[in-house]
């Protein structure tokens, strides 16, 4: 049996998100951007668009684990860091902006939960 990393499983789970992404039309702009205060997944674009999206992978979770992951210290590092890359990447300021939330294998839910809208500043 192979035990793998919960880095392995964050890339895997970011990987599939990538792929749902995609097939529902998104283009991916960018992901792990990291600045010293967090760290946005993925950045996809639809529509006029610009979408932060969060990926969780919860194989062992719960909706109720889900919301506790995704807690409001957790989301202010999320939009402040969105913030950043706006600000290096000005080309997209004209854009519309949303935080999405994509839930990766969490049973009760579909293999991958998309949360559109899942915050706001």
């Amino acid at each position: 049996m192979i035990i793998k990393s919960t880095v392995q499983k964050g890339q895997e789970g970011e990987d599939k998100a990538v792929q749902y992404l995609e097939s529902q039309g998104y283009t991916i702009i960018d992901r792990n951007f990291r600045t010293r205060g967090g760290e946005i997944d993925i950045i996809a674009s639809k529509d006029n668009t610009l979408v932060f999206v969060e990926v969780k992978s919860l194989p062992n979770g719960n909706p109720e684990i889900l919301a506790h992951e995704l807690n409001f210290r957790k989301q202010e590092k999320i939009i402040k860091t969105a913030k950043c890359y706006l600000e290096k990447y000005r080309q997209y300021n004209s854009r519309v902006i949303r935080f999405d939330v994509l839930a990766i294998d969490v049973p009760g839910l579909e293999p991958v939960h998309h949360i559109v809208n899942a915050f706001s500043e």
